[in-house]
């Protein structure tokens, strides 16, 4: 029997990030307009999946992968993983918590907390902004999290010379 490995892609491309990120959003928004719990089961397994397996076991990730990304002629853009990874979870913890505030009957909460996600997953799919992984470097920069997580992270140096290649 094969054993499955906990394991998240390091390098990221993030133009599938992003793809990814496009595809949260649409679901939040589905549940914003529908109120359908399935959709926020979906939302919570599919980040719980991405956590722990990359995208190898989560539905979207899997259709951004394999059919979406490989059409794209978008070059690909390589960032560390670890802070992608620690973004997931965040968007694990907020899809879980709306689905667990539904199941308690505070549906307006979990709209709140969908309405929420939406937001983050929308200045990653559209601005390339993550909130996730500005957290990530907050929490490395106080600490937290140790430099050995994301060494790519820990040194600024890289990150330094991709900038100066970007504005020449």
């Amino acid at each position: 029997m094969k054993q499955i490995r906990f394991s998240f892609p390091n390098p990221v491309d993030e133009v599938s990030a992003r793809l990814v990120a496009s595809g949260v959003v649409l679901q939040g928004v589905a549940y914003l307009v529908t109120g359908s719990p399935i959709l926020l089961l979906t939302l919570a397994y599919g980040f719980a999946a991405r956590v722990a397996f990359g995208p190898r076991f989560s539905p979207l990730g899997r259709v951004v992968t394999q059919l979406i990304r490989p059409k794209l002629e978008a070059k690909p853009k390589f960032v560390p993983g670890p802070p992608k990874r620690f973004a997931q979870g965040v968007g694990l913890a907020f899809s879980a918590t709306a689905l667990l505030a539904y199941l308690a009957g505070a549906h307006g909460f979990s709209l709140v907390v969908i309405g929420m996600l939406v937001v983050a997953a929308s200045l990653e799919a559209f601005l390339a902004v993550c909130l996730g992984c500005i957290m990530f470097r907050g929490l490395m920069r106080v600490g937290v999290i140790p430099a050995s997580v994301c060494e790519s992270c820990a040194d600024i140096s890289g990150h330094l010379a991709r900038l100066g290649s970007v504005r020449t």
